[in-house]
């Protein structure tokens, strides 16, 4: 069994009409997750079930929109934008990507990607808005006509670089997972200390398909030279993009990261991005993310700061660090672990100690380890069994609970030895614990161990 959502209470906003449609669209994207693994059912059976989640989105819209409506949302014109955005914009996108390649599987994929990512990301934020449990993430969005430039702008060189007929899929991206994907920062700040910070998120294909090409390459893997000429383009793509501002010569560029796919997402849910655009180039999917809030204030605000785990590139590392970036964005074929703990020392060292046999997903909090689960299954989960708000035997419960879930293995992280505590831990019935105090490499040895007996 493949992706799937699980569905969970935090989705509810207490209002039933919508409530229940959340539901509805939740088990339609499921069973397309279902549909898209029968190879010989795929493309009629996609085509129905697309059409039946098409047919429920609107349904759900306009019974959102007369519920805001009637009790006077002040964010109903905003919220009404993203309905139209997906419902004018994203889907009929994705259903022409779907008639295009005759229901392909990658751009079955991508379907279900931007859906899945969408649903979650608006039910969690837009409509919990609704009823005060949210803030809305698209309330700092540059003004309209210079999105609309800045829409073209990105189209334009899209077709002068690279001579792609791109199309925009949507203008409020939020970091939706479309396919393997490159992920790369770049930031720059003014005397002032004001930022800017613009994130380019690449399907691998794309860059393949442009600068492979454009290099004479005929490999199917991305390499360092291939990732180096992408870096040194971006850069330039991102400078013309910056020249329609203005005073953007007061800006000097500070700092470059490659990013996981984990911590692009996390400056989703920090920061509000003040443009946010996702394009079908017809090679592969492109975003461009711009973190400038300054354009919008009065005084001068910091961007939030990269995670401690994101390397800075410079001349004298680059080499190395794009080196070790493709070699773990590269793990598609090995076992993915997901690190549940709510310590970032933790997190940073066991990260560390599985990185190079394993790839590595990791989740602060119960909800944040539901929520990669759903997007990305996991081979094994390590769980921290002390954490606060939703401990480790909460999390298991949930993951227990949902049918295709329950088979993920889990095993417990726990600090504490004596024998009562233990025998707590083992009550929930995990495929097995093991204590924080053991040696680093003992830890890594059991993991290793358990994948070889598994395979077995």
């Amino acid at each position: 069994m493949g992706n799937q959502l699980i569905w969970q209470d935090r989705f509810n906003i207490g209002v039933e009409v919508i409530d229940k449609e959340h539901r509805k669209l939740f088990n339609i994207i499921n069973r397309l997750f279902t549909f898209s693994e029968q190879e010989s059912k795929r493309r009629w059976v996609c085509e129905e079930g697309i059409k039946y989640f098409k047919d429920h989105a609107m349904k759900h819209f306009a019974e959102e929109e007369v519920y805001m409506a009637s009790i006077h949302y002040p964010g109903f014109e905003t919220h009404r934008r993203l309905h139209d955005n997906f419902r004018l914009k994203t889907l009929p996108e994705l259903e022409k990507e779907l008639a295009q390649t005759d229901f392909s599987p990658d751009a079955i994929n991508h379907f279900l990607g931007v859906c899945t990512g969408w649903l979650i990301g608006h039910t969690l934020t837009e409509d919990h808005a609704i009823v005060g449990n949210a803030v809305s993430q698209w309330i700092d969005l540059l003004p309209e006509e210079q999105l609309t430039a800045m829409r073209q702008t990105i189209l334009d060189l899209l077709y002068e670089l690279f001579r792609l007929d791109a199309r925009i899929i949507s203008d409020r991206y939020s970091g939706e997972k479309f396919g393997k994907g490159i992920y790369y920062r770049l930031a720059y700040e003014t005397s002032k200390g004001e930022k800017w910070e613009s994130i380019l998120a690449f399907e691998e294909n794309l860059i393949l398909g442009t600068m492979g090409k454009l290099l004479g390459s005929s490999s199917k893997k991305i390499d360092v030279m291939l990732m180096n000429a992408t870096r040194y383009t971006a850069r330039q793509f991102v400078d013309c993009i910056r020249e329609h501002f203005p005073a953007a010569d007061e800006y000097e560029f500070k700092h470059e990261n490659l990013l996981s796919y984990e911590q692009f997402q996390r400056f989703f849910e920090k920061e509000n991005p003040q443009c946010s655009l996702l394009f079908n180039t017809g090679e592969g999917y492109f975003a461009y993310s711009t973190f400038a809030p300054h354009l919008l204030q009065n005084e001068p605000q910091t961007s939030a700061k990269p995670e401690n785990t994101v390397v800075e590139i410079k001349p004298e590392n680059a080499v190395e660090e794009i080196k070790n970036y493709l070699k773990n964005n590269k793990k598609s074929s090995d076992k993915k672990i997901l690190l549940v703990d709510d310590s970032d020392v933790v997190l940073y060292a066991m990260t560390k100690l599985f990185e190079k046999d394993y790839q590595i997903a990791t989740a602060k909090s119960g909800l944040s380890a539901i929520r990669c689960i759903t997007l990305d299954r996991p081979d094994l989960i390590l769980l921290d069994y002390e954490m606060p708000v939703c401990d480790g035997s909460q999390v298991l419960e949930m993951i227990r609970s949902e049918e295709d879930f329950a088979d993920i293995p889990v095993i417990f992280l726990t600090g504490r030895v004596d024998k009562e505590s233990v025998s707590k831990v083992m009550a929930f019935k995990p495929t097995g614990y093991l204590l924080k105090t053991l040696d680093p490499n003992e830890i890594k040895a059991k993991i290793d161990e358990y994948f070889k007996k598994s395979k077995r």
